[in-house]
């Protein structure tokens, strides 16, 4: 195994330790290739992530093995590293890592971060948050094109309301619409505003948006709300996504995105392209603006009958909340559950093996009927297929199997990644 590669970053020395270790395999680059990918664009990156406290999300074996969340800073860290106290909506307190130099992202590369996961806030006012995040998340079977008009309504809507949008593609399948914030507002409000935003986006473009939480309800592309809730955060811009071919999530122009495909946005892209244009969202920081307008239309929307929409399941319950059940429980729906598995991939293969089975019922199904929950424990994901038969003749829908796959990891599973990480001080990560 190859000795750590001793770097100097702004004045800093920064060990990367095992700097050949393979990452994206199909994409053949290595963690210094990520160390070196976040060092070329760390201005960007650091406009997005830095000042903020962030999630360690670790792929200790690259993208193809297991990966968790660390919430905590690891105890072995520079001195020169900030940290944030973060109390969470569970109660729980953790010192969370806050980037402000080049030297902290290469730092957190070493560790096998190869996400930027930033908090909506600035690490010198932890109850206010600075963004709106329009999160546009499309259910299976959307194109982009379709993505990109959902993406030109929230832009309509945010300028109508007096807001700027500064677009970037997630890095996956969707969109995200960052919205630089004055701080005045609790996350409750922001949360709230993100709401009406959605469901003012749907109004105006009802078959290709949806505000609703529930993913049997869903079509099209989902404004997801929640993603202004305490405690939730999203890839920042130039944040490398674990993608076989290391897509990264890019800031673009909302000229640009009308022309862009996601997929020209790599590591091995990005430099360049940052080099030669630098940084799409650089006004970003001065163009904060308020939330009142999209509050009032909140306000319009509540006296009118639209209240408060579901909030995430491991939140408490709040005043004002609608019924937290999904409608499958509440009514007859024809669900049937497919499988479950740390990895999409594996996921996604046994629901293609359950078509297999049964495809006179498959040709029936429509996009929406697949049904991809990313679930969260606290220190992982996990997907879980599930299949609606509401168009499959009644004759024709197949009963209940055992799941196929059944490898949703429990948490003390995360045991073995967290010894991995106290490699941290022995150089062996």
């Amino acid at each position: 195994m190859a000795g750590p590669e001793l770097l100097k970053v702004g004045g800093r020395e920064i060990a990367i330790s095992n700097p050949g270790k393979v990452l994206f395999p199909d994409a053949r680059l290595t963690k210094l290739d990520l160390v070196r990918y976040y060092l070329a664009v760390a201005p960007g990156a650091l406009r997005g992530a830095g000042g903020r406290p962030n999630v360690l999300v670790r792929y200790p074996d690259g993208v193809g093995g297991e990966f968790f969340f660390q919430k905590r800073a690891p105890a072995n860290r520079p001195d020169w590293l900030e940290v944030a106290t973060i109390r969470f909506p569970s109660g729980n307190v953790a010192q969370e890592v806050v980037p402000r130099e080049a030297a902290a992202l290469a730092w957190m590369a070493n560790l096998g971060c190869i996400e930027l996961h930033p908090h909506p806030v600035r690490a010198d006012d932890l109850d206010h948050p600075d963004e709106l995040r329009v999160d546009l998340d499309p259910v299976p079977g959307v194109e982009w094109k379709q993505i990109r008009e959902v993406a030109a309504v929230a832009h309509e809507v945010l300028h109508e309301h007096g807001l700027v949008g500064w677009p970037k593609t997630s890095g996956s399948r969707g969109i995200h619409v960052i919205v630089r914030i004055e701080r005045r507002w609790s996350f409750d409000q922001v949360r709230r505003a993100a709401l009406a935003l959605a469901r003012e986006v749907e109004r105006r473009a009802p078959g290709l948006a949806t505000s609703k939480w529930w993913k049997e309800e869903r079509h099209g592309v989902f404004v997801d709300y929640n993603q202004n809730a305490k405690d939730r955060t999203v890839a920042s811009a130039y944040s490398v996504r674990p993608k076989p071919d290391a897509r990264v999530s890019a800031p673009v122009t909302w000229e640009e995105l009308r022309r862009c495909d996601p997929a020209d946005f790599t590591m091995l892209t990005v430099p360049a392209r940052f080099k030669a244009i630098g940084d799409p969202h650089e006004g970003i920081d001065v163009a904060a603006g308020s939330l009142e307008r999209l509050l009032e239309l909140s306000a319009q929307q509540e006296a009118a009958g639209d209240g408060d929409a579901p909030w995430p399941p491991h939140y408490r319950k709040q005043a004002g909340e609608p019924t937290r059940a999904a409608p499958s429980s509440r009514k007859a729906r024809p669900l049937v559950e497919i499988g479950r598995s740390a990895k999409l991939e594996e996921a996604m293969a046994g629901l293609e093996r359950w078509k297999e089975r049964h495809p006179k019922a498959a040709a029936h199904l429509e996009p929406a009927d697949v049904l991809v929950d990313r679930m969260r424990g606290s220190s992982s994901l996990w997907t879980r297929i599930r299949v609606n038969l509401e168009h499959v003749p009644a004759r024709l829908r197949p009963k209940q199997e055992a799941l196929d796959p059944d490898a949703a990891p429990r948490e003390n599973d995360t045991a073995a990644h967290r010894k991995k990480a106290k490699a941290d001080a022995a150089g062996k990560h």
